[in-house]
C-alpha cells in the first residue's frame, strides 16, 4: 500500500503546524503499565502527520507535542506529551 501525505514545511517563524483530518478521533486511555491510544482513520492519519513534522530536521530538540481532551482528545482521555531528543 501506498499513501500520499502533506507534511507541512516546519519553520522557525511560523512553528509547528497541527495538521487534522476532519472527523479525527483520538482517546488515550493510561492503563497500570501501559498507554493505549485508540483512533479511528483519521485520527491515525493526524498523529502520522504531526509525528512526522516532528521528526524534520529543521525541528528543534526538546520540540513537543501536547495532547489532551481540552484540545485534540477525546474527553476522558490521559494527558500525552512526544518530545523531540
Amino acid at each position: 500500500m501506498e499513501m500520499n501525505i502533506q507534511i507541512p514545511k516546519y519553520s522557525k517563524d511560523n512553528g509547528f503546524e497541527f495538521v487534522w483530518e476532519n472527523n479525527f478521533t483520538i482517546l488515550a486511555e493510561k492503563n497500570e503499565d501501559s498507554i493505549v491510544i485508540k483512533a479511528n482513520k483519521e485520527g491515525l492519519l493526524s498523529l502520522a502527520t504531526q509525528l512526522l513534522t516532528l521528526a524534520q530536521n529543521e525541528v528543534p530538540v526538546d520540540t513537543h507535542l501536547h495532547y489532551d481532551d481540552f484540545n485534540s482528545l477525546e474527553d476522558g482521555s490521559c494527558e500525552i506529551i512526544i518530545q523531540k531528543i
